[in-house]
């Protein structure tokens, strides 16, 4: 068995950015850019006014002082004059600021009365001016190249002239699930059938990660069935099965697609839940076998495939963020496998959270793993921890799963 880490490190090390396409820019939310975005124009792209006010000569603004007001700039409607001495121009914010003046009487510092501008309040020089350029500069880099974009950086491209993004393709997954017992949700259900919860489960989570899923029908416990239904990832960014990946008589999905020419990497890693868990390459197409248990397909998604998709989408492909939580019931030593405790994060108090490890953790109950915040990191012959103690734990609500 290898660890966690090395098991990451190897699936990453296969996978390569998705090629880039072009976008509107009101669809750049949560993908990846491919390519620096550059300011095409300074921002703001004049000096501006950032009051309402008056633009004026900051020598001539006296206390006391009456300036001739001598015309209004709307934004966008620049005063085509000059402020002379004694004189003023009404602004509004984001107004262009005319030559001559230097600084900004603002409304609540003057009194208007026939034709003139008194000022009851100094304004020193550059006072509530916004220069040229003071957000950024034209040529300036606005986003890097492997960002993934949010809202914020969208209204950044665009305050930069970008009507359209250059973002790496969404990353196609397709996920196979196998099993004679397997049938869909809603579907009749015979003796000893299992609905399929995982395609659902792995599908939403490929969405929410970036990534387009492909969710196959499940095939059969048949090796010919497994290796045509391995067929239709042809030309995918990845191969996702889940189930039959063990030892047993009915896991043949490592034994299918070698037959389609699967090159194996690894099949059983030191961890619970989520031992058996395959990597290869069929063809050009990477293949991430998962367990078939519920939670442990979950948790070896977290753990592995986020990172994939990230790493197809052109991101580093970092491990799941651990922080610091303290137990809020003691757990048992551990043995020699890396083992992820789901837990809840019902309390905090100044130190922090404090998680709460279910009982039972078995890996068929989905429903305890539905109402997890969290999967506590529990080292290799980790000891004994009592109520208190300081654990790593990786909070899935950040992780949007």
């Amino acid at each position: 068995m290898i660890s966690v880490t090395e098991a990451r490190s190897r699936i990453l090390s296969g996978l390569s950015p998705t090629p880039p396409e072009i976008i509107p820019l009101a669809e750049g939310a949560g993908r990846v850019s491919a390519a620096a975005v550059i300011a095409r124009h300074s921002n703001p792209s004049a000096d501006v006014s950032a009051m309402d006010g008056y633009a004026v000569h900051s020598a001539d603004a006296q206390v006391g002082q009456t300036l001739r007001l001598i015309g209004a700039a709307p934004a966008g409607h620049p005063f085509g004059g000059r402020v002379g001495p004694g004189e003023a121009v009404r602004l509004f914010t984001g107004s262009v600021v005319p030559e001559g003046a230097d600084t900004i009487l603002i409304q609540e510092n003057a009194t208007l009365a026939d034709g003139g501008v008194t000022v009851t309040d100094y304004p020193p020089p550059q006072r509530h001016i916004r220069p040229l350029g003071q957000d950024f500069r034209a040529q300036e880099t606005l986003i890097a190249a492997g960002r993934r974009l949010n809202p914020r950086l969208v209204g950044l491209a665009a305050a930069g002239g970008h009507a359209w993004l250059t973002v790496h393709r969404r990353p196609r997954i397709v996920i196979l699930t196998t099993g004679d017992e397997i049938v869909l949700p809603g579907e009749p259900m015979g003796p000893g059938g299992v609905v399929s919860s995982n395609g659902p489960a792995l599908a939403a989570l490929i969405r929410v990660a970036g990534g387009d899923p492909i969710l196959l029908p499940s095939a059969p416990d048949r090796l010919e069935a497994i290796a045509e239904a391995a067929d239709a990832a042809r030309g995918a960014d990845m191969l996702i099965t889940t189930g039959g990946a063990s030892v047993g008589d009915h896991d043949l999905v490592q034994s299918a697609l070698a037959g389609r020419g699967m090159v194996l990497d690894f099949w059983r890693i030191a961890m619970r839940p989520g031992k058996p868990l395959m990597h290869g390459n069929l063809g050009d197409v990477p293949m991430l076998g998962l367990p078939g248990n519920p939670v442990s397909a979950i948790v070896c998604a977290i753990l592995f495939l986020l990172p994939a998709i990230a790493r197809l989408s052109g991101l580093p492909g970092d491990p799941p963020f651990a922080e610091a939580v303290r137990l809020g019931a003691p757990l048992p030593a551990n043995d020699i496998r890396e083992d992820y405790v789901r837990a809840s994060l019902l309390t905090r108090d100044e130190g922090g959270w404090i998680a709460h490890p279910y009982p039972k953790q078995d890996s068929g109950m989905i429903s305890r793993m539905a109402d997890a915040d969290a999967l506590l990191i529990r080292p290799p012959f980790a000891p004994a921890g009592a109520v208190g103690d300081i654990v790593p734990a990786i909070r899935l609500a950040p992780l949007g799963v």
